[in-house]
């Protein structure tokens, strides 16, 4: 997938002893978006504003993809002692040592010739990469940062090049005295290297002016020759796990509230520490009455957060999650000694965590897949986790509008302003998310409009994006899933059903079970298949669960939650089959 981005210019910094101004060079081929403003010096947000664009800057260029050791030192003394291995070897056979040594006479004659030919080529390689790293550093970096403005705040996004860590920070408009005109919109930002360096200079004794410059818009034409246009070709993966880590972010988690100074712990014993065997997790060990308790393996090396909470429903049984790629933590190290509350969003074991940093009116959202390895496009499949509910195209325009309006808002708000049912608004919204063009906020639980690029995704080309979605196709259309039953638990559905498939040469019937809450979001399943046993829902539901998901969503949209005396006194209601589902009619 290509993207193109047009800049009249580049990014600029007029840096004094007394004020310092950052002109961003915006994507002209963008609808105009404008901000101009200063940081207040009354605000105290210039380090926390320093320290968290040094966060992003970390994030976009960080790639933890596991690399071979370097063995050149080992070739070395291989080549410097070969001889006398080959000696003491051959010495056992005179034969042997006399036919050998030709033998390594000669290869030792062609190993020279070829050292002597390619050492000029390996010299000047070195020394380019050197350059290249020093001087122009833009060349490592993948795609520029995404910048919004929105009425209350300031967004930036970027994505690392492992695509297993998202970073966006969210700066309130508080901590700026706005001296120019602003236009809201999404675009992208000319970000190079040097502008990294400019940051660090940012105090609290100098005027810091944000520039989004907007005469790329009005000034020059195609001819000019300070127009520079940049194409950039992105796999599929890119676009998917941006798209994936929103839908991640709306989905059920338990959320623990800590303080800096356990974050601070973990990433000092990291820096101490070098893990040689597994497991290499962190685990959270949470009670329902007492602090959170993190434990880092190998070493059970055990923090008891004393200081910790639970956020959200209180907790009826202890609970342990454990996530693994603790390493990408060391980002947030900057952070620390400004952040006044560090909260968790834990979605399950082996599944992403996003970890908010507040620093006043400043949050920095990191967020992190399974493990280092497993990049976002195939951490899973967050995005068939949401509710599954058809939405007429009039909805879905709707909403999009109310959302663009306000240009932020949660679903209840949105509901109240187009008069639609929020079961309705929920699955319009999922689909603005899926699409690219709005982003879940985690830190306000709200939703915000943000196209992530200037065109319309090609979701024809996204839409299946692993086998597991076009196999359920094949199982709906091929009539070999059913629906049994559909019973509720509390606020919860239970939906049973069987499926049919061929395991060495044989029909084979699995029984597959979705757990739904009350919004309809999977939370579990349970299935017989060999990819349910091996991932369970790290790697998203197996093509079972999917099709009976969609086999029953018809009579899922007639469900909502029972309100009874005995629920809203704390009972748990019984297990009822749900009204008006014929378990034969599938």
């Amino acid at each position: 997938m290509q993207f193109r981005y047009k800049y009249h210019g580049s990014t600029s910094v007029d840096d004094t002893a007394a004020s310092q101004s950052f002109h961003f060079a915006a994507d002209a081929l963008r609808p105009p978006t404008a901000f101009d403003a200063a940081l207040r010096r009354d605000s105290h947000a210039h380090l926390a504003f320093r320290e968290a664009l040094s966060a992003l800057h970390a994030v976009v260029v960080s790639d933890q993809r596991y690399r071979g050791r370097d063995k050149s030192a080992y070739r070395q003394w291989l080549a410097e002692n070969e001889q006398s291995l080959l000696a003491r070897f051959m010495s056992r056979s005179e034969t042997l040592k006399a036919d050998a040594e030709g033998i390594n006479t000669e290869l030792k004659s062609l190993r020279s010739r070829k050292l002597e030919l390619l050492a000029p080529f390996y010299k000047a390689q070195q020394a380019y990469f050197k350059w290249l790293y020093w001087n122009h550093r833009d060349a490592w970096y993948v795609l520029d940062p995404v910048i919004t403005v929105h009425p209350e705040r300031l967004l930036f996004e970027a994505f690392s090049q492992d695509e297993s860590t998202y970073c966006a920070v969210s700066v309130r408009h508080d901590v700026f005295d706005r001296t120019g005109a602003m236009a809201c919109g999404t675009t992208n930002i000319d970000y190079s290297a040097s502008l990294y360096e400019e940051f660090q200079k940012i105090r609290d004794y100098k005027t810091t002016r944000l520039q989004l410059d907007t005469a790329g818009f009005t000034v020059g034409t195609g001819d000019d020759p300070e127009w520079r246009e940049e194409k950039i070709d992105l796999p599929d993966s890119w676009v998917r796990g941006f798209l994936q880590v929103s839908s991640a972010m709306t989905l059920p988690a338990t959320v623990v509230d800590l303080h800096p100074m356990d974050l601070h712990n973990l990433c000092a014993a990291l820096r101490q520490r070098k893990e040689r065997a597994g497991p290499r997790s962190l685990r959270f060990e949470l009670l329902p009455d007492g602090p959170a308790r993190l434990v880092l393996e190998p070493w059970n090396l055990a923090f008891t957060a004393r200081r910790s909470a639970i956020v959200g429903a209180p907790l009826t049984a202890p609970q342990t999650i454990r996530v693994w790629g603790r390493r990408r933590l060391l980002t947030l190290e900057r952070l620390i000694a400004l952040a006044t509350r560090v909260r968790v969003h834990l979605l399950g074991t082996g599944l992403p965590s996003f970890w908010v940093i507040e620093l006043g009116d400043i949050t920095v959202t990191l967020g992190l897949s399974g493990w280092s390895a497993n990049d976002w496009s195939d951490a899973g499949r967050f995005n068939l986790l949401q509710p599954r509910q058809d939405v007429s195209e009039a909805t879905t325009l709707a909403v999009a509008d109310a959302l663009q309006a306000q240009w932020m808002g949660s679903s209840s708000e949105l509901a109240a302003r187009t008069q639609l049912p929020r079961s309705d608004v929920d699955a319009a919204l999922g689909l603005w998310v899926q699409a690219g063009r709005a982003v879940f906020d985690l830190p306000s639980g709200r939703y915000a409009w943000r196209e992530l690029s200037r065109e319309p995704l090609p979701l024809d080309t996204l839409r299946f994006a692993s086998p597991e979605e076009s196999a359920a196709l094949a199982l709906i259309h091929d009539k070999r899933v059913k629906l049994r039953d559909i019973t509720e638990q509390g606020t919860r559905l239970v939906v049973d059903g069987t499926a049919q498939v061929k395991t060495g040469g044989k029909d084979v019937q699995l029984q597959p079970r979705l757990i739904l809450n009350a919004d309809h979001q999977l939370i579990d399943g349970q299935c017989d298949c060999n990819f349910h046993r091996q991932n369970r829902l790290r790697r998203g539901p197996c093509a079972h669960l999917l099709a009976l998901r969609q086999l029953a969503q018809p009579r899922l949209a007639a469900w909502s939650p029972p309100v009874t005396a005995s629920t809203s006194s704390g009972a748990t209601p019984g297990t009822a089959s749900v009204p008006g589902i014929d378990p034969e009619a599938a």
